[in-house]
């Protein structure tokens, strides 16, 4: 178990300090059973991994995949995708979240309504907490405070990931399912996929500070790196729409590919994986304009980044 004491040491940045590497955008897609990685805009390797992997995190030169009907995690090497471990739950997890040194798993149990702590290493569940009704993502802050969108609750479950006790729980729009923080962390993003539209919430006070339009069904949220802009992804629309972080207007909308759903930042691009048509869609964040469309295996869902420290790819 996580000694309170020792949380922000496990929590913190991994290896900081040492060297990196460019860093990698990872793509689960679920009906094709593969882990692709993309660098420099192009598609440079696929790893299968059997069960339907839904989502996928980084953390400490690893990646972590979610296999919901698998009762599974995998972990890979995030140099080479290399499938290095599988990992039993007992539950159906979905959300996922790793601390920086990749040591500890956060997963939320659709089914089972409760986020569990595991240790990387073996899957040992080391603590749980109820949340609400099917859980679904996860986002994780530097400080190791856990925010769980609780889909059919319309809240958003706020916790502690060291005692694993609940903060608070604030309400959102219908149907919460995807989560985003900003860089400061000051800010958190939800996408309620069914009221169409995104809940703003101040991490300090814990409170929703403004709800805005999206497009419709928004299932995926990115925030640049500078925290200006936020994009959302709208499966129902084909579209991603771009709002300014500063007065959540609407800055642009842009046309992807057949059903987006996940979407990371890196390089100065946008990456949206699109559910329908098995391409990741490339976007400029200067112009933004799409580029290009990846082709990858069928039905990517969810996107992942990370810049692995120098002796974690020995």
């Amino acid at each position: 178990m996580i000694r309170p004491a020792l949380a922000a040491l496990i929590l913190a940045p991994a290896l900081a300090g040492l060297p990196v590497r460019a860093a990698t955008v990872y793509v689960a897609s679920q009906q094709g059973a593969q882990l692709a990685r993309v660098e420099a805009g192009a598609v440079v390797g696929g790893t299968s991994v059997a069960g339907a992997p839904a989502t996928v995190a980084t953390g400490g030169g690893s990646v972590f995949l979610s296999h919901p009907d698998g009762h599974t995690i995998t972990v890979a090497d995030a140099a080479t995708g290399a499938v290095l471990r599988r990992l039993p739950y007992k539950g159906q997890g979905f959300g996922l979240a790793a601390s920086a040194d990749g040591r500890t798993l956060f997963v939320a149990d659709w089914s089972g309504n409760r986020i569990d702590r595991l240790s990387a290493a073996d899957g040992t569940v080391e603590a749980s907490a109820a949340t609400g009704r099917d859980p679904a993502h996860i986002a994780l802050d530097r400080a190791g405070r856990l925010y769980v969108a609780d889909r059919e609750s319309h809240h958003v479950s706020v916790f502690d990931g060291a005692r694993m006790t609940r903060l608070a729980t604030i309400p959102v729009g219908t149907a919460p399912f995807a989560l985003a923080l900003s860089p400061d962390e000051r800010r958190l993003y939800v996408g309620n996929v069914r009221s169409n539209d995104l809940t703003v919430i101040d991490t300090g006070a814990l409170k929703a500070i403004a709800t805005v339009p999206a497009g419709a069904m928004p299932y995926g949220i990115s925030v640049s790196p500078d925290g200006a802009r936020v994009f959302v992804t709208n499966q129902h629309a084909g579209t991603v729409t771009v709002l300014d972080a500063g007065t959540l207007a609407t800055a642009a909308t842009i046309g992807v590919g057949r059903y987006p759903e996940g979407i990371v930042i890196e390089g100065g691009k946008a990456y949206v994986a699109n559910w329908f048509s098995d391409t990741v869609s490339v976007i400029d964040l200067a112009t933004l304009k799409e580029i290009t469309q990846l082709p990858v295996a069928e039905g990517p869902r969810s996107l992942a980044i990370a810049a692995p420290a120098k002796d974690a790819l020995r």
